[in-house]
């Protein structure tokens, strides 16, 4: 009995823990499986593969009118930069989306805050959504050469039309997603309007705005291409579709297989080195994409 009342106390000692260096905490990849980690390498190899079969595709064929091998259209790109004469197409072109696209943005974003400040403001922009989204920019063409006249603003007026219309559907979407709590935020800080819109629904729908950009750009690049195609650009300057519509005529299908070459490296350009660089400085970094 007095044991269990009196239990008997064992004394207290330490045991010094030893070293653990046995293994590394840290254990790097093997280096082929960090090359392989990088992007721009297993697109570099898928690019390769694409153009292997390219290649083979074509001397299978056997017929450089209709279906150039690689290695022909790749040295009339070369040739095309070395001459100058692709560079000021593809200049021509670039000027010229760069301003529709830029007054395509202003005019979306317009859109979109008036329609998330005001009733009247969404029933707008869904009756014009509902209305020209479907539309065809390219079948706007006629209209705009009447209107505008053969050159720059023709195109300009359906690369605007082009770009606004899935921008102003994706930023209106993401302003709609924006949780309750943020907007209540702002609102207690006394934000109302533009500044309500930029420094609050802006930053949380980013990730949507980048997505509408996107579209919009890929919306933009291929009717610019197409409207080219057709009547060329401004001042009697064709740019990188009337190129391609040239060389056609004349029968050279190694620079038009050129052309189209140039009209896919840029959009892959502008995908992966300036969209790509954006989502990696903002909603990367915030956390808010993958």
């Amino acid at each position: 009995m007095s044991n269990t009342l009196n239990p008997p106390i064992r004394p207290e000692y330490e045991l010094p823990l030893q070293t653990f260096n046995e293994i590394a905490v840290e254990r790097r990849l093997p280096f082929a499986s960090r090359l392989w980690a990088q992007g721009w390498l297993r697109k570099g190899v898928i690019l390769i593969v694409l153009a292997l079969i390219w290649e083979l595709a074509a001397r299978w064929q056997d017929n450089d009118l209709l279906f150039p091998t690689f290695i022909a259209t790749a040295h009339a790109l070369v040739e095309g930069v070395i001459s100058g004469e692709l560079i000021e197409k593809v200049a021509i072109s670039l000027s010229v989306l760069l301003q529709g696209y830029v007054i395509g943005v202003l005019v979306a974003f317009a859109l979109t805050t008036l329609a998330v400040s005001t009733q009247l403001g969404r029933d707008l922009l869904d009756t014009l959504t509902s209305m020209l989204n479907p539309l065809p920019a390219i079948a706007l063409l006629p209209l705009a050469l009447l209107w505008f006249g053969l050159g720059r603003g023709s195109l300009v007026f359906v690369l605007v039309h082009s770009v606004l219309w899935p921008l102003a559907l994706n930023t209106y979407a993401g302003f709609q997603g924006v949780p309750e709590t943020l907007r209540m935020a702002g609102r207690n800080y006394g934000l109302r309007g533009l500044p309500y819109v930029l420094q609050v629904l802006v930053p949380a729908a980013l990730p949507a705005i980048l997505s509408g950009l996107k579209i919009g750009w890929a919306f933009a690049w291929r009717t610019l291409i197409a409207a080219e195609l057709v009547f060329g650009a401004s001042s009697g300057k064709g740019g990188l579709g009337w190129y391609i519509f040239q060389n056609r005529n004349e029968l050279y299908t190694d620079k038009v297989f050129a052309g189209l070459a140039a009209v896919i490296l840029i959009g892959l350009l502008v995908e992966n080195i300036v969209f790509r660089t954006l989502e990696r400085v903002t909603v990367q970094r915030w956390g808010m994409q993958r």
